[in-house]
């Protein structure tokens, strides 16, 4: 059971505020036995709607005990039974006393009062705690969200010092493929080892392709060409491509997804000799 999930379910809040059903209370009471983060949420939830109910005391409106005292006078009125009693006065004679209930109906009126700004005050601190915990829970998203932008930056940040790298090895040579007839606005640049043979590209401005498309590079050997690699769609700086021990040229085709063993021309964009 993932019991932190449990805790941020919201049953720990609804259980202290008396919210839960019978179900809910009994499984929490089990749990709080089983797992110590369960009575400590319980405790930290109990803690903070004491200090919210002294911090934030909330009076009843002034018609409510308006209204239960009205009630109370009402019945009295219609529905009290007086009990009488003898006693003797000063002369001797007898007089009669008259005693309403009323004590007991006061106790209820304020035990009214009481549970209706209880009640009210549960629901203000619930609503305040759920607004305070959707504002955490944002601000936990942003957070997050900050995290993986900046680990895209630093995985880009060592690509381009990757990069620099290999612009400044004497033994890197480096070919740009500007854009054939028609595609002037392309290009790319291929980073061949003269020494371990190792070709990487870099996509300096190639449009996204359509899918199901994935552009290839080829390397032209004694006026034929031979497969390079395909080039990672997901590729916007240095990838590796295969291995070529020589080329006269290189150039990129856009092709099916997965490769063709032969260029097809009319999709050539960039081209560029050794």
């Amino acid at each position: 059971m993932d019991i932190q999930a449990y805790i941020r379910s919201g049953i720990i809040e609804s259980y202290v505020l008396g919210l839960a059903n019978s179900e809910e209370i009994a499984e929490v009471e089990t749990l709080r036995l089983q797992y110590p983060e369960v009575e400590d949420a319980i405790m930290e939830f109990s803690v903070l709607i004491e200090e919210q109910a002294f911090e934030n005391a909330v009076a009843p409106p002034p018609f409510v005990k308006s209204k239960i005292m009205a009630a109370i006078h009402e019945e009295d009125r219609h529905t009290i039974s007086p009990v009488f009693s003898l006693s003797p006065n000063e002369e001797g004679n007898s007089v009669v006393h008259i005693t309403f209930f009323r004590k007991w109906r006061i106790l209820a009126a304020a035990s009214t009062i009481l549970a209706i700004s209880s009640t009210a005050l549960n629901f203000y601190l619930y609503n305040k705690y759920s607004r305070k915990n959707s504002a955490y829970q944002s601000l936990l998203t942003e957070r997050n969200t900050l995290a993986s932008s900046n680990q895209v930056y630093q995985t880009h940040l060592r690509e381009w010092e990757v990069a620099s790298r290999m612009m400044a090895d004497t033994e890197m040579a480096m070919i740009k493929m500007p854009g054939v007839p028609g595609k002037p606005q392309h290009l790319a640049t291929v980073f061949w080892h003269s020494q371990s043979k190792d070709v990487y590209i870099m996509p300096n401005k190639l449009p996204l392709p359509a899918a199901g498309k994935q552009y290839q590079l080829w390397a032209l050997v004694n006026g034929k060409p031979v497969d390079a690699g395909m080039l990672d769609p997901s590729c916007n700086s240095i990838c590796k491509m295969k291995n070529v021990p020589y080329a006269q040229a290189f150039a990129i085709t856009l092709e099916n997804a997965g490769g063709s063993a032969t260029p097809t021309m009319t999709q050539l964009f960039v081209m560029g000799k050794v």
